[in-house]
Formats: C-alpha cells, structure tokens, sequence
C-alpha cells in the first residue's frame, strides 16, 4: 500500500466518553459489544472514497488512532501520549454529551495534540472558554463528536445542542451528536454521513 493512501486521524477526550465504541462503529459499522479502557492508543482503519463520484475518486485508507488517558495525566504521561501526536492529517475530538467537563476538556486535549501549551498561554478567560482565534490558522481539520445522544431527556436536549454547537464553532469545526449504540446516527446518505466523508476529504486533501 502506498504512503499517499494513508492518512492518519486522532481520536482525542477524556476516558470514558466512548471513543473505541466510535471508531468500532467507524470501521467495522457495528456497536462494539464490550467496550474496555484503552491504554497507550488503539488502531482501528476505515476504506473511504476520496471525491466519491467524482472523476478523482480514490480509495483512502483513514487510520483512527484511539489515544487512551487523562486530560489532566501527569507531564510524564502527556510526554508519553505525544508520540502518537506527530505526522496527523485530523483530528476527532470527542465528548460525552451528559457530561459538560469532557466537553471543557477538548480545548486541553486539542491544546496537547497541536502542541500548543507555551504559545496560548494566557488566552483562557473567565467562563472557561477559549479563544476561537487560536484555531484561526490551524490547518489540521478538526471535527466534534458528541456521544451519548441517547441519554439527553428530550426536556435538556435543546439546551445541551446549543451548548455542542458553540463549542463546535470554537474549533471552527463541524459537529455529529450520535448514540455509539445504534448505528443508524451514521447511515448512508445521512446528515451525520454526510459530515464525516466531508471531514475526511479535508484530512485527505
């Protein structure tokens, strides 16, 4: 397989939001039984259709790199984790959608992944937010992902989308909310299908 027929992905977020049950759906199009802790990172890879119906199309091969552990792990551990971080054409982030930390979090898990720690010193402001601008001039494509869909009562759900939507905008990145239990979030000619082959088109192109 040639190198230019491979692309790497991160999967990024705090422990326990259901990255490995995504990228098992991603890949294998079906829920992942038994889902356990990952440690270190996991490998998964997904065939996608580069300009699919398009006299460019071209069959990619997107790895999705599962990295495992905490946002707020020791130095020792974020040193360990960045050797996963290097030569990526995308980013994933992933959050739990009842549970508003892990959502915080992405912009520290971004942080690390874009090794941007020393330069955005100060950009943190009072409501916990970061400054949309710092994403401005990164080009690695970046795509939200909120999990758990499933568990937002429909009385919470408008209030938790809106919430998703301007973290979304933050990263000047597109959103899916999805339940990792029920694969059809992610059926053929959906919206949510049709957000991720654009996702992945930019990683490619």
């Amino acid at each position: 397989m040639a190198s230019l027929d491979r692309v790497k992905v991160l999967v990024l977020g705090d422990s326990g939001v259901g990255k490995s049950s995504l990228v098992h759906l991603l890949c294998q199009n079906q829920v992942l039984g038994n889902p356990s802790w990952t440690v270190g990172c996991s490998v998964d890879v997904r065939v996608h259709d580069y300009k699919e119906g398009t006299p460019e199309e071209k069959t990619y091969y997107i790895e999705l790199w599962d990295v495992g552990g905490s946002v707020g792990s020791a130095s020792s551990v974020k040193s360990t984790r960045a050797v996963f971080y290097n030569s990526v054409n995308g980013i994933i982030l992933v959050h739990d959608l009842t549970n508003k930390k892990s959502s915080q979090n992405l912009h520290r898990w971004s942080r690390e992944a874009l090794n941007r720690d020393l330069v955005l010193t100060g950009v943190l402001v009072t409501n916990g937010d970061y400054d949309q601008e710092q994403f401005a001039d990164n080009h690695i494509p970046l795509l939200v992902i909120g999990t758990k869909l499933d568990q937002i009562h429909e009385t919470r759900r408008h209030e938790v989308l809106t919430r998703t939507a301007f973290l979304a905008e933050d990263f000047n990145a597109e959103e899916i909310n999805l339940d990792c239990t029920n694969p059809r979030y992610l059926a053929a000619g959906s919206s949510n299908a049709v957000k991720l082959s654009r996702f992945f088109d930019k990683v490619i192109a």
